[in-house]
């Protein structure tokens, strides 16, 4: 079955994506380093698959009886955070991007979803000036 893109998931989208843009422009503003650009935007990236796989499994898990959606969060958990380490260790061990900054964008995803409501009334108001 498809299924459409919640709302509350395009708004953490732009959450995250906004934060990356600021981060990049005080990021530029203080080193104007590659590997710390390319290391923020591939933890941004991250962030936004990592929401998307969150948003994915919980919509999936949400239609298991109880026993199996707990097993199968805390298995869809495991693996998304097991994803992150694996990602984050070839970024240490190749040199290509600043793994700290990579872990930086990802927080993105927290930054994004404490400032939802925020977000959401911005999109809410525009929505409503175009009406």
């Amino acid at each position: 079955m498809k299924r459409k893109i919640d709302q509350t998931l395009l708004e953490l989208w732009l959450g995250i994506l906004a934060y990356g843009v600021v981060f990049e422009i005080a990021l530029l503003f203080f080193s104007r380093n590659l590997s710390y650009s390319i290391g923020l935007w591939i933890g941004v990236f991250l962030a936004v698959a990592g929401a998307f796989h969150m948003w994915w499994s919980l919509d999936r898990g949400l239609d298991l009886p109880e026993k199996e959606a707990v097993k199968s969060m805390g298995a869809q958990n495991i693996m998304r955070y097991v994803a992150l380490v694996v990602i984050l260790g070839v970024l240490m061990y190749t040199k290509f991007a600043n793994p700290i900054l990579a872990f930086c964008g990802y927080m993105g995803m927290k930054v994004s979803a404490y400032l939802n409501p925020l977000i959401h009334r911005i999109l809410y108001f525009i929505t409503c000036r175009r009406r």
